[in-house]
């Protein structure tokens, strides 16, 4: 009998698939029917947008045809949000989808991507899908940007930069100053993604943001995603904002009708709904307040710009199992941080829950 795995690319022999946070579905299964505080993958704790819900709704007895191919309503509110053009905006089924996308666009097997440590999993998939090589760039012991180091590690081979900005999973910023001194050393043909999938959650005046002058810069893009704020993760919406002739190129390997019916049609109303941003705007700062009083327990908390935080608690997959036994998710596993645990900012008694119950792992370890 013949062996057609002998034929795959060799290369798909080093990739580990993406192992997301355990879903809702999986730990009702292993504790039964309790309540469960789900704080693992940086969900919105409010729920979808509204406005994006009506949307859909009206939207289903059209589900027997086939979607924009090319999301162009989407692209333009998406534009008219940003100040930009419709050619400057490409729209995918997710984030994950428009990483791979530049992926295929710009490497080839031997090329490089600069990628800061520890950040989001899926710039490194894009590369191991090419075939390309994985510069990891360490941040330093705040967990803040060492921009210096990113700029040395570019080399002649490297073709993406990757910036994530706050970052998954320490929700730190990168600077506007920060980004100006190493845009000035970065070379003119390294493709500078800076991912801001947490931006709109951000407050400190001094952060990198999208400015439409920024896209003069013919090799630097923005992604952007629904999932986060807008409370569309299940939709599976994100999109770049980016030079036109960049983006066009990108449009070259998208496949047709890769953003569904519903999808759309709820990304057009969630960028209308102010009062949902703005609740989820509150409830993250409220949160963010209530686990940095972890600090008066002798507990770091990486303060965080993002929806959610980085707690450091000594053994990480103990205290996520122990609070798993609780029917509290969080998350833990990455590379590098394995005395942390990141936790998604819930609503207020989800997070008080989370607070008392992982006081008293800390402090009573079994």
């Amino acid at each position: 009998m013949s062996d057609v795995t002998n034929r795959v690319r060799g290369n798909l022999a080093f990739i580990e698939p993406y192992k997301p946070g355990l879903s809702d579905e999986t730990l009702r299964r292993e504790l039964g029917n309790r309540r469960i505080v789900k704080l693992n993958s940086n969900e919105n704790a409010l729920g979808p947008s509204p406005l994006a819900i009506e949307a859909i709704r009206k939207e289903l007895p059209r589900l027997h045809l086939y979607p924009d191919g090319a999301s162009d309503l989407v692209r333009e509110a998406i534009a008219h949000h940003h100040g930009v053009s419709s050619e400057q905006v490409l729209v995918g089924n997710g984030s994950d989808d428009i990483i791979k996308l530049i992926s295929e666009t710009f490497l080839e097997p031997g090329d490089e991507i600069v990628v800061p440590h520890p950040s989001f999993s899926q710039y490194g998939f894009g590369a191991q899908v090419m075939d390309a090589n994985i510069r990891a760039v360490p941040l330093r012991s705040d967990f803040t940007y060492d921009v210096d180091a990113l700029a040395e590690a570019v080399t002649s081979r490297t073709k993406i930069l990757y910036l994530c900005t706050p970052n998954n999973p320490t929700g730190t910023v990168l600077k506007q100053s920060e980004f100006e001194s190493l845009m000035a050393r970065v070379p003119e043909d390294v493709f500078v993604v800076v991912d801001m999938a947490y931006d709109n959650y951000a407050l400190a005046e001094d952060r990198l943001r999208l400015r439409p002058e920024e896209l003069r810069r013919g090799n630097v893009g923005f992604l952007f995603t629904f999932s986060k704020l807008y409370g569309l993760a299940g939709l599976r919406v994100g999109y770049l904002v980016a030079n036109a002739d960049v983006v066009q190129f990108i449009h070259r390997v998208r496949e047709p009708f890769n953003v569904n019916r519903v999808a759309q049609v709820g990304a057009i109303a969630a960028l209308q709904d102010i009062e949902h941003v703005r609740r989820s705007q509150a409830l993250a700062s409220e949160a963010r307040f209530q686990y940095g009083r972890l600090a008066e327990q002798g507990i770091r908390v990486v303060p965080s710009e993002a929806n959610f935080c980085l707690v450091e608690v000594g053994d990480g997959r103990a205290v996520f199992e122990s609070l798993m036994r609780r029917a509290i998710l969080v998350r833990t596993g990455f590379r590098g941080l394995e005395s942390y645990v990141r936790i998604t900012f819930g609503t207020r008694e989800e997070n008080d829950a989370c607070i008392a119950a992982l006081l008293d792992v800390v402090r009573n370890p079994r």
